[in-house]
């Protein structure tokens, strides 16, 4: 997809995959136990809807480095979850095949991000150069 064909948020590659990676995180949430309820089931589904909504937020302010700096905060937030998924990992609630496939995801969101956030980048270098 060209970017002259994104014409909401919801077009953005690295919102979809945000999108995937918080239904997934969402539903893996609900297995930690109830005792995790207020901490870190709350914690982590909190971080993770950040992340997709810190992109929506930041492509409705319609200034490169503004929407720039919202996606870095979710760049902050998907480490934030992999952090979560690590301690869900060491407290025995998830498996280690899941981390690893937790931080697959994690990473390539990551990644995606980072070159979304390196084209706003260079479109307001542009527009001020």
């Amino acid at each position: 997809m060209l970017m002259s064909d994104i014409k909401t948020f919801e077009d953005l590659e690295c919102w979809k995959k945000a999108r995937r990676l918080r239904i997934k995180i969402s539903e893996l949430a609900k297995t930690f136990p109830n005792d995790e309820k207020f901490g870190l089931t709350s914690q982590i589904v909190r971080a993770i809807r950040s992340v997709s909504h810190n992109i929506a937020e930041g492509y409705g302010r319609f200034h490169f480095r503004e929407n720039a700096q919202f996606c870095r905060t979710s760049r902050g937030s998907l480490y934030e979850v992999l952090d979560q998924v690590i301690v869900a990992n060491e407290e025995g609630y998830i498996t280690e095949n899941v981390l690893k496939e937790i931080r697959k995801d994690i990473l390539e969101n990551i990644k995606i991000l980072n070159g979304y956030i390196n084209y706003l980048v260079k479109c307001a270098e542009n527009k001020n150069g």
